[in-house]
């Protein structure tokens, strides 16, 4: 059996691909049963689309992979709180688990509260979570420079 610590050690690599690509460095991925159905990392800049979120893109891949837009049995693991827009868009695909690496105190969801979630959403917070931090931190550093 794989670790939370397994799966957001996935999600920070598709992390770090933003970053190489001059994204936010954010990433994502969806498990069933034990494996990666969706992976996902900011893509706004270079698709030109606000929605291009981590989440949003590791989503619409595990729901391509199953064939259905409900992911009930699934775990999206995110390397930092997810906004309002993703926390919505796991509600709607009514995912069993949210985990996420580092808060998000600006622009997180928590901040409205845990009712944008699906009612049967577990949330577990703070896997890897200064790993996470440190990417935002370093890429909010070099552009303030």
């Amino acid at each position: 059996m794989l670790t939370d610590e397994y799966f957001m050690r996935q999600a920070l690599t598709e992390a770090r691909l933003a970053l190489a690509e001059g994204e936010i460095p954010i990433g994502a991925v969806v498990v069933l049963d034990n494996t990666i159905i969706g992976r996902g990392h900011n893509q706004t800049e270079r698709l030109r689309d606000v929605t291009a979120h981590a989440e949003m893109l590791a989503l619409s891949a595990a729901a391509n992979f199953v064939g259905n837009k409900y992911l009930g049995a699934c775990s999206l693991y995110v390397t930092i709180e997810p906004c309002v827009m993703c926390a919505g868009a796991s509600a709607w695909a009514q995912v069993q688990q949210v985990i996420y690496g580092a808060e998000e105190p600006k622009v997180g969801f928590r901040r409205h509260g845990l009712g944008l979630l699906h009612p049967r959403t577990q949330v577990r917070a703070g896997i890897l979570a200064e790993d996470c931090a440190v990417l935002m931190r370093d890429f909010f550093n070099a552009k303030r420079k």
